[in-house]
C-alpha cells in the first residue's frame, strides 16, 4: 500500500466486517488507508483473520467485538475509537441476521430478532457514532440495504420491513445532519455470489441482466466510494449494485 491514499488518517468502524461484503469494504477502506475498526458478535478467529489480511497488504485495523444492537457495546466501541485515535470519520452498517419463516408462522421473536439486528443496529450505532463526526463536522455513513426491501420476497417479511427501514432512516439522518459536513447514504446489493451464513435462507434466485452474480468487492467498491471526501454532495441516497436485477 503505497502513494497517495485519500483516507489516510481517517477511522472507519465497519460492522459485521469479518466476511463477504463487510470484509472486502474493511479491506478497501484499508488499502486507502484508513484504520479500520472490525466489529463482529463474538467471531474473534474470523476478525483476526480479517485483521491479519488487512495487516498483511500493510494496513491497520483492530477488532472490537460487540453487539450492534446493544447500546453499552456500541458506546465503548466508539468510546474505544476516539481513545485510541481520536476521532471516527466513517461508520458502515453492514451487520445483518436473516432467515426465513411463512408469515402466518413467524414469531414475534424471529421478527425482533431480525428488525433488532438491522435496524435497530443502524439506529445504535449511527447514534453512537454522530456526536464526534458532528463535533468534527465531517462523516460518511453507509448503510446497507437489501434488494428484497424493492422487489419484495414471500417468507421474508422481518427482513424486507428491516432493510425498508434502512432506506428510511438515511434519508433522515441525511437531512439532520447534513449541515455538519456528514453524509449518510444506503447501498442495497443483488445477488452476491460465493458462501452464505446459514441465515441467509436461500437468497435470490435467477441471474439478474448482466447475467452473473455479483461478488463482495463489487459492493464494497461503490461503499468505499461514497465514503471519499470529494462525495460530499452525494447524500440521503440508495444506489443498487445487482447488475440490473432491480432498476429504480
Amino acid at each position: 500500500m503505497s502513494g497517495t491514499r485519500a483516507l489516510e488518517g481517517q477511522v472507519a468502524i465497519v460492522t459485521g466486517g469479518v466476511r463477504r461484503i463487510g470484509k472486502a469494504t474493511a479491506l478497501a477502506l484499508a488499502k486507502d488507508g484508513a484504520t479500520v475498526i472490525i466489529n463482529a458478535l463474538k467471531s474473534r478467529d474470523e476478525a483476526e483473520a480479517a485483521v491479519a489480511e488487512i495487516q498483511a497488504a500493510g494496513g491497520k485495523a483492530v477488532i472490537q467485538l460487540g453487539d450492534v444492537a446493544d447500546e453499552k457495546d456500541m458506546a465503548d466501541l466508539a468510546a474505544r475509537a476516539m481513545k485510541d485515535f481520536g476521532r471516527i470519520d466513517i461508520l458502515v452498517n453492514n451487520a445483518a441476521v436473516r432467515g426465513e419463516a411463512a408469515f402466518t408462522e413467524m414469531t414475534l421473536d424471529q421478527w425482533r430478532g431480525v428488525t433488532r439486528t438491522i435496524l435497530d443496529g443502524a439506529f445504535v450505532c449511527s447514534r453512537a457514532v454522530l456526536p464526534s463526526m458532528v463535533a468534527a463536522r465531517y462523516g460518511r455513513i453507509i448503510s446497507m440495504g437489501g434488494v428484497s426491501a424493492h422487489l419484495g420476497a414471500g417468507g421474508r417479511a422481518h427482513v424486507v420491513a428491516a432493510k425498508a427501514g434502512i432506506v428510511g432512516l438515511t434519508r433522515a439522518l441525511a437531512t439532520e445532519f447534513a449541515a455538519y459536513g456528514i453524509t449518510v447514504n444506503c447501498v442495497v446489493p443483488g445477488k452476491i455470489g460465493g458462501q452464505r451464513s446459514h441465515t441467509s435462507g436461500q437468497g435470490i434466485q435467477g441471474q439478474p441482466p448482466v447475467g452473473r452474480e455479483g461478488v463482495p468487492e463489487d459492493v464494497a467498491d461503490l461503499v468505499h466510494n461514497l465514503c471519499q471526501p470529494r462525495t460530499s454532495y452525494i447524500t440521503g441516497q440508495t444506489i443498487h449494485v445487482s447488475g440490473g436485477l432491480f432498476m429504480p
